[in-house]
């Protein structure tokens, strides 16, 4: 690992240095074959207001003030043959106070695709093609707000290695329709199954087959990767206008004793979305981004996952656990609604104002089986573009639900915490 790291850090380097700071090297004289990098990172400094309960390091914590660097990507790339096309990415999320010192870069994606025709392409390899929604197989290098929807990975790091497994996939564009068919063998991952408390299998994982489609209205998006055709925001670059409907399946996935007999559950799913992007006035480049989708998920009766973006703590006494996390997944609906608008380059009259602004908030409304009360999560953000999505400031700020039981043993909403951060994001590429 650590010699194909340096030499990803030499082609970048040479790159850099002999490709006028483009990260990119034609094969042929037409560029239609190349190999190309990428190096991006995103550094996090953040305000928490803690779970109750929340201890780091033996002490209790009300809140506390972290920086961490949540995401670290390295890519190369490469159109082989016209037909032929292999990509390859390294990096991982959240080196963080707990992580620092024994924190990894590691394989994420490894693939290899062949073009049979422009509506038919199939590939293999560690990859991140999955059905379901765009917001399965998203541009982290693109979001709009400062973190991703993180409910959409649905089985993040259990039976995934952050949403990638090996798999083989089709895909391709026919028209206004995209499509793409992917089928995964998940990691061993499972608990011994426990009376009432439904969890990942201690079996044998069998395939994940997902089917995702879409109608383009208005520009096509790239489907050259995973992530090309889940951009969360085109700054006004494009004229997009898509309807989408995905469904994820993956049999006894999960199970639970009942009356001392274990229960197998099949991993059902199936979501459909909206998303619209567009300029509104081409002279100050201002532009609108929506999306809204619904997701319903099923992993087994009363399935419940308290989740912590970049959590370093640990404890905690109410039921959603320590630091940051709150019940993000489950059997059950979700409603995920993203506004984002961006301003006037010439903001404030500033004819050479350096970048734009594009304030946003995101709402994801989960009602799962397991709680009394809907789980509300509400971000609210701004973007400062200095040069796009590769070189941006965010801060956004988060208000998440804290869940108990009642005196009849139910799950409410009982309080409500909140997460500040800023960001910055930078790519080279």
């Amino acid at each position: 690992m650590k010699n194909f790291i340096v030499i990803l850090l030499v082609f970048s380097f040479n790159f850099c240095f002999t490709q006028s700071n483009v990260l990119r090297l034609n094969l042929d004289e037409e560029g239609t074959t190349y190999i190309k990098g990428s190096v991006r990172s995103m550094f996090w400094a953040r305000y928490i207001d803690m779970n109750p309960g929340t201890m780091v390091n033996n002490e209790a914590l009300a809140n506390d003030i972290d920086f961490s660097v949540r995401r670290l990507r390295i890519s190369i790339q490469s159109q082989i043959t016209p037909k032929l096309y292999f990509y390859s990415l390294i990096g991982g999320n959240n080196i963080n106070n707990k992580t620092e010192k024994d924190w990894r870069i590691r394989v994420l994606d490894l693939n290899i695709e062949y073009e049979l025709a422009k509506e038919f392409n199939i590939g293999i390899g560690k990859h991140a093609w999955d059905g379901l929604s765009r917001n399965l197989v998203r541009s982290s290098a693109s979001l709009m707000a400062v973190d991703a929807p993180l409910f959409s990975l649905l089985s993040v790091n259990k039976n995934d290695d952050i949403g990638r497994g090996f798999g083989i996939w089709a895909k391709g564009q026919v028209g206004k329709f995209d499509y793409i068919v992917s089928l995964k063998k998940p990691a061993p991952y499972g608990v011994t199954a426990q009376e009432g408390v439904t969890d990942y299998a201690l079996n044998n994982p069998k395939l994940r087959s997902s089917v995702y489609v879409k109608y383009e209205f208005l520009d096509n998006e790239s489907n050259k990767t995973a992530y090309s055709g889940g951009v969360g925001s085109y700054l006004g670059k494009k004229k997009i206008l898509n309807l989408g409907v995905g469904c994820l399946f993956e049999p006894k996935m999960t199970s639970r004793l009942i009356n001392n007999e274990e229960i197998f559950y099949d991993f059902k799913n199936w979501a459909a979305e909206i998303f619209y992007d567009t300029p509104i006035n081409t002279n100050k480049n201002t532009a609108i981004t929506l999306y809204t989708g619904f997701y319903h998920t099923d992993f087994g009766l009363n399935y419940i996952r308290n989740v912590g973006a970049n959590n370093y703590t640990s404890d905690g006494t109410s039921f959603n656990g320590a630091g940051n996390a709150f019940p993000m997944i489950g059997t059950g609906n979700t409603y995920f609604f993203q506004l984002g608008y961006l301003l006037d380059k010439n903001l404030l009259g500033k004819e050479k104002f350096n970048g734009q602004l594009q304030p946003n908030i995101a709402i994801q409304q989960s009602y799962f089986e397991a709680l009394e009360d809907p789980s509300t999560v509400v971000d609210l953000g701004v973007n400062w573009f200095f040069k796009g999505h590769s070189n941006k400031l965010s801060v956004g700020y988060q208000s998440r639900p804290i869940f108990n039981e009642n005196t009849s043993g139910a799950l409410v909403e009982t309080d409500r915490k909140g997460m500040a951060v800023l960001q910055y994001q930078i790519v080279i590429n």
